[in-house]
């Protein structure tokens, strides 16, 4: 069989820090905004961290990260996304120097990952705004964030340059437009936000992103950037050519993000709909030189695809990601559709519009999963449906790759256990190894290998050639 994946394809796995480390006040951490969100992204938020909170303890990676680099190694990553925890750097986000345990914590934890021939992934700002700069500033609305991301991503780049090559500016940027205070840090409640407000904190990322590309490369000229972005490929419900038209509107607004980070500048569309909503941008003088410095790719996430329509009357305010349920795709546990061949579209028509490499960062099923007792006597999860919403989505990854698109690596979400961002749940689990941590807080918190652990070694040693198409 002809070989589809490059020989320097990026094959491994990707969490969180806010997920999976625990600690939440360990080594001089301040609190950030998941730990007064025990419910997850769209539950209500507490004054102060609660026992109820999952994240809070995590999946103690924090402790075990040594364990856990270990089992990635053997299933052969060579690539591990991870997050910094801001307030583990600066634990209120103003302060003048950093934190130097919570630095040390991420030495230990990139020694560890290139030891074993690792490379890490970096995202730089993961749903976890430190909860000081959110209450008192507002986050992201405040242009004052700008210049406290500028003092951390230097600090980062300048104490891991020789550790890290891949960073990330923001995780998921454009989930801002629906959850602005996991995304943004926004203290205001989402219902009182107004457009203006939403809009001039978009801008303040992308200042702050841009310049974060333009210090990471005068720190470490081979340091390759990117943005990180919420795909959602969204189809047309009918061939009305109303819903066409629905359909573009509805991908601009994610196109928005990716465009101005690969393009340096606000596309047309966007102008139209500031004018059309009374949206100003206020352009700071340099604000435009510093959005031309542009990423080095662009990466993203893929989980679902959507349809939409113009006739809103078949929309529930519970639809996930505001979109219209396609008839003709199956839903996972978590009624998420599940659509591979919307990642083959998806890489397509990112790579038509911006020809820089790809990355897909996050893609993976989550699923109740059953521990049972193998044949050797061992505990493990014979998880054979992760194994076919894996291997069907790496074959479209196969298949745009044979279409022309640059694919630089694929990285499983959730390659452990850890808490789900969206539920706040540990029963929500998309690993290939599974923990022992209940809802209810129980467990050991004992790792142990899933089916598809041993699945995914196998496809990462033969280069993809194992997938079954």
């Amino acid at each position: 069989m002809t070989v589809i994946f490059p020989k320097d394809f990026l094959w491994g796995g990707a969490v969180a820090a806010n997920q999976c480390e625990g600690a939440y006040q360990e080594d001089g951490k301040g609190w950030s905004t998941q730990d007064v969100a025990p419910q997850g992204i769209r539950g209500p938020i507490t004054e102060v961290p609660t026992d109820d909170n999952l994240k809070l303890i995590g999946i103690d990676f924090y402790h075990r990260y040594k364990e856990d680099i270990k089992l990635f190694a053997e299933m052969g990553f060579k690539v591990f996304r991870t997050s910094i925890a801001w307030s583990r750097i600066f634990p209120n986000g103003d302060e003048l120097e950093p934190n130097e345990k919570g630095l040390q914590f991420y030495d230990d934890l990139f020694d560890e990952c290139l030891k074993y021939g690792i490379e890490p992934l970096v995202t730089i700002s993961h749903y976890e705004t430190p909860l000081h700069l959110s209450k008192q500033y507002d986050g992201w609305v405040n242009r004052q964030m700008i210049g406290f991301y500028e003092r951390y991503a230097r600090t980062l780049f300048t104490r891991y340059k020789d550790k890290v090559k891949y960073w990330l500016t923001f995780n998921e940027i454009n989930s801002i437009l629906e959850e602005p205070f996991m995304s943004g840090g926004i203290y205001t409640p989402k219902q009182e936000l107004s457009k203006q407000d939403l809009y001039t904190a978009i801008h303040h990322e992308f200042v702050a992103s841009a310049l974060a590309v333009k210090i990471g490369h005068e720190i470490n000229p081979h340091a390759k950037i990117g943005c990180m972005v919420l795909s959602i490929p969204t189809y047309p419900l009918t061939p009305k050519p109303d819903d066409v038209i629905a359909v573009m509107e509805a991908e601009h607004k994610n196109y928005f993000f990716a465009d101005v980070h690969a393009r340096g500048y606000y596309p047309g569309y966007m102008q139209r709909f500031f004018r059309e909503h009374n949206i100003e941008i206020h352009m700071e003088p340099g604000d435009a030189e510093i959005l031309k410095h542009t990423v080095d790719f662009i990466s993203f996430s893929y989980y679902v695809s959507i349809c939409e329509s113009s006739d809103k009357s078949n929309r529930k305010p519970t639809d996930l990601f505001n979109g219209v349920p396609n008839p003709y795709l199956e839903t996972s546990d978590w009624g998420w559709q599940i659509d591979p061949q919307g990642l083959r579209y998806v890489l397509n028509m990112f790579y038509d519009r911006y020809q820089k490499p790809l990355f897909v960062i996050e893609n993976g099923l989550g699923a109740k999963d059953e521990l049972i007792t193998g044949e050797d006597g061992k505990p493990t999860v014979h998880d054979d449906y992760r194994i076919k919403y894996l291997n069907d989505h790496l074959v479209q990854v196969g298949e745009a790759i044979k279409d022309g698109v640059e694919v630089m690596g694929y990285t499983s979400w959730g390659c452990i256990d850890l808490v789900s961002a969206s539920s706040a749940q540990m029963s929500k689990r998309y690993g290939l190894i599974y923990v022992d941590r209940n809802d209810d807080h129980t467990g050991t918190l004992e790792r142990y290998r899933k089916k598809s652990f041993f699945w995914y070694k196998d496809v990462i040693a033969s280069n993809g050639l194992s997938l079954q198409r």
